[in-house]
C-alpha cells in the first residue's frame, strides 16, 4: 500500500465531492453486475469525528450510484454500529437508489464504543437473512459485506469473521485513518491485498471504489485470484464459486470436493450391501450369500448340496456354513455330526422329587426304598416311619446378608415339607446364631408343618458375628432337653442336629462338636459360599460323605434337598450308628405292654378273688353235709 497522505479537511471534502460527481458522470452505463446482496457495515463510534463520518456518508452515496440497484439486480442494506448495532435499511427495504441515498444522508452517528465483532455477528445472522431480504442460498446470489471502520475493535473479530466467511459472505475491510491494520486483515476475505483497504487519502478511496466497481462488473476472478477450488472455478457477476467434476460434491468449505455417496441416496437397489467407487457403486452380499445375475439381489449358499457335510441325521445350511441336526429325541454329540438318544432327565424339567429314569423318548420317576410314588407320578410320600427330634442351627451372621437369609428360611421350609411333623412323629426346633444364640422355637412348640413353616418365615435376621461353637453348646445343653420338647432317651427317638453356615466360625467348635456326637446326636453340616470344609467335617457325623453338604451360593443350594431328604428320613439311613426301632418297639410297645400287664394283674386279682369264693362255697357245702 502507499504511504499515508494527510489531507486538510476542506480539501478532502472537495476531492470527495469531485469523486462523487466523477462516479455519476463516468463514461458508459452503470455496472450491471447481475444479482448481488450487498451490506455496508459502517463504524459510527465516538472516535469518528463528524467531518469523517460525512466523508464516509458521501463515499457510500458515490459508490451506490455506480451500482445497478433493484430487487432482481443488486440489493443494498446498510447497518451502523458503535457499542450497539442499528439497521439503517435492510436488503429488502428499498428498490430505488433515491430512497437509499435519502436514508444514508439522514444517518445520525451513534457516538459510543467500537464493537466491530458484534456488528459482523449481526450482519451474518440478521442482515443476510431471508427475512431481511437476502435471497436463498440455493439461488447462489453472492453475499458481500463492506466494513468501514476508523479504529481498533473493542471486541474479538477474528472468530466471528471466520464464521461469516464460512457461510459464504465475502468481506471487504476498509479502514479510515486510525484503523488497525491487523484487525482489518483478521476480518477480510482472502486474498487480503484485494479485500483490505486503508483509506488515508482520496486516491485510496477512489482506488477502492474503482476496484470494487471493477470486481462487480465481471472481471475474470477465477483467472486473477487464487480461488483455491479443488476441481473447477466458475465466474459469476462480481464473484466466483467452486464446482466439482461429475461424481463429486462440493464440501462444506465450498472449495474441496468429495465423491458422491451414491449408496446413501437410496436408489442403488442392492439387497444387502452397497459399496461406493469413484462416481459409481457395486452391490455385495453378506457372508453365506452369493450375488445373483442381476448384480443386486442375493441368495443363500446351499452348503448341504455340496455333499461333504457328514451329518448322521440331517444337514441344515446356515449363513456360516453347513450345520448338522438330529431327529426328535436325539442330541448332537460334541463332534457336531453324530447323534445319540436324548436323556430327557437331563434335558427337561422332569419334576421328579427323588430320581428320574430316562426311557428313550420318555422318562419315569422313582422314590427311595421304603417310600411310595404318589398319584402325580413325580412326588414321594412323606417320611412317616419312626420318630425324629430335629433341631436346626441357622447362621444369622452379617456375612449371610438379608436377602440370602430369606433364601435360607425358604430352604428350611422345604426340608419341613418332606417331614411328617406331629407330636408323635417328627418334632422340629429352630435356633439362630451370630455373636449370640437365640432359640426361635423349641422342639415341643409346634405340632404341624404349617405352624412350623409360619414360625420360620417370622424369624428376624440377627446380623452379627459367627459363633458356631456357642451355638453347638446351646444345642447340646438346652435344645434337646425334655423341658424344650425332646422326648425321653428311654424312647430311643433319634436326635438330629443340622447346622447351616456360610463362613468360618469365630470361636472354637471342636469341643462341642465332639460333645454333640457323644450325646448321641446325629449331626449334619450344610455349608454355603465361604463355608470352611474342615469345620463342616468336624461338625458332621461319620461318614462325612453322608453328613456334609455344600453349595457355592445361596441361589443354587436347593439341590442339597434331595440328599437331605434321603438322609433325614429314618428308614433311609439317618440313624447310621444309632439303633432305630419301629413304633411297635418304642412308645407303642411300652404302652401296649403297660396296658397288657395292667390287664393281667387285674385278671390275676379277679381270679384270686374267685378262687377264694369257690373255697368258701366248698367249705359251706362240706359243713352242710
Amino acid at each position: 500500500m502507499r504511504g499515508p497522505l494527510c489531507w486538510p479537511l476542506p480539501i478532502l471534502l472537495l476531492l470527495l465531492q469531485a469523486w462523487e460527481t466523477q462516479l455519476q458522470s463516468a463514461a458508459g452505463p452503470r455496472c450491471r453486475a447481475g444479482p448481488l446482496d450487498l451490506v455496508f457495515v459502517i463504524d459510527s463510534s465516538r472516535s469518528v469525528r463528524p467531518f469523517e463520518f460525512e466523508t464516509v456518508r458521501k463515499f457510500l452515496v458515490g459508490l451506490l450510484r455506480s451500482l445497478d440497484v433493484g430487487f432482481n439486480a443488486t440489493r443494498v442494506g446498510v447497518i451502523q454500529y458503535s457499542s450497539q448495532v442499528q439497521s439503517v435499511f435492510s436488503l429488502g427495504s428499498f428498490s430505488r437508489r433515491e430512497d437509499m441515498e435519502h436514508s444514508i444522508r439522514a444517518l445520525v452517528p451513534l457516538a459510543q464504543g467500537t464493537m466491530t465483532g458484534l456488528a459482523i455477528q449481526y450482519a451474518m445472522n440478521v442482515a443476510f437473512s431471508e427475512a431481511e431480504g437476502a435471497r436463498p442460498l440455493e439461488e447462489r446470489v453472492p453475499r458481500v459485506a463492506v466494513i468501514v471502520t476508523d479504529g481498533r475493535p473493542q471486541d474479538r473479530v477474528a472468530e466471528v469473521a471466520a464464521q461469516a466467511r464460512a457461510r459464504g459472505i465475502e468481506i471487504y475491510a476498509v479502514g479510515v485513518q486510525r484503523a488497525d491494520v491487523g484487525s482489518l486483515r483478521a476480518m477480510a476475505s482472502p486474498p487480503l491485498d484485494k479485500h483490505v483497504f486503508l483509506v488515508e487519502s482520496f486516491d485510496l478511496i477512489q482506488e477502492f471504489g474503482l476496484q470494487f466497481q471493477g470486481r462487480l462488473c465481471g472481471e475474470d476472478l477465477c483467472a486473477e485470484w487464487g480461488h483455491g477450488c479443488q476441481h473447477q472455478c466458475v465466474n459469476a457477476p462480481g464473484t466466483f464459486y467452486c464446482a466439482c467434476n461429475s461424481g463429486y460434491k462440493l464440501a462444506a468449505d465450498n472449495k474441496s470436493c468429495f465423491a458422491i455417496d451414491l449408496c446413501a441416496e437410496g436408489t442403488h437397489g442392492c439387497e444387502h450391501h452397497c459399496v461406493n467407487s469413484p462416481g459409481s457403486y457395486y452391490c455385495r452380499c453378506r457372508a453365506g450369500f452369493v450375488l445373483q445375475p442381476d448384480q443386486r439381489s442375493c441368495r443363500v449358499i446351499d452348503h448341504c448340496s455340496f455333499g461333504n457335510h457328514s451329518c448322521q441325521h440331517e444337514c441344515v445350511s446356515t449363513l456360516g456354513g453347513p450345520r448338522c441336526r438330529c431327529r426328535e429325541g436325539h442330541d448332537l454329540l460334541p463332534d457336531g455330526r453324530s447323534c445319540q438318544i436324548r436323556d430327557l432327565c437331563n434335558g427337561v424339567d422332569h419334576g421328579c422329587e427323588f430320581q428320574c429314569v430316562s426311557e428313550g423318548l420318555s422318562y419315569h420317576c422313582l422314590c427311595p426304598e421304603g417310600r411310595r410314588l404318589q398319584a402325580d407320578g413325580k412326588s414321594c410320600d412323606r417320611c412317616r416311619e419312626g420318630h425324629v427330634d430335629l433341631v436346626l442351627l441357622v447362621d444369622g451372621s452379617k456375612s449371610v446378608r438379608p436377602q440370602n437369609f430369606e433364601l435360607v428360611k425358604r430352604f428350611v421350609n422345604q426340608i419341613v415339607d418332606f417331614l411328617d411333623v406331629s407330636p408323635e412323629g417328627t418334632r422340629i426346633g429352630l435356633v439362630q446364631f451370630s455373636s449370640r444364640v437365640r432359640t426361635e422355637f423349641p422342639l415341643g412348640r409346634y405340632g404341624t408343618a404349617a405352624e412350623v413353616k409360619q414360625a420360620v418365615l417370622a424369624v428376624e435376621y440377627m446380623e452379627r458375628g459367627t459363633m458356631t461353637g456357642l451355638a453347638l453348646r446351646h444345642m447340646v445343653e438346652h435344645s434337646f432337653s425334655e423341658a424344650q420338647g425332646a422326648r425321653p432317651r428311654a424312647l430311643n427317638v433319634p436326635r438330629v442336629g443340622l447346622v447351616f453356615t456360610d463362613g468360618r466360625s469365630q470361636d472354637d467348635i471342636s469341643m462341642w462338636a465332639a460333645r454333640a456326637k457323644e450325646e448321641g446326636i446325629v449331626m449334619y453340616a450344610v455349608g454355603v459360599g465361604k463355608a470352611v470344609e474342615e469345620e463342616l467335617r468336624e461338625i458332621a457325623s461319620e461318614p462325612a460323605e453322608l453328613h456334609v453338604s455344600y453349595s457355592p451360593d445361596f441361589d443354587t443350594m436347593t439341590h442339597l434337598l434331595e440328599n437331605l431328604r434321603g438322609s433325614i428320613c429314618p428308614e433311609e439311613g439317618i440313624g447310621a450308628g444309632t439303633e432305630l426301632r419301629s413304633p411297635c418297639e418304642c412308645a407303642s410297645l411300652v404302652e401296649f405292654q403297660g396296658r397288657t400287664l395292667g390287664a393281667l394283674e387285674s385278671l390275676t386279682q379277679s381270679l384270686a378273688q374267685l378262687t377264694a369264693r369257690l373255697e368258701d362255697l366248698e367249705n359251706q357245702l362240706a359243713n352242710q353235709k
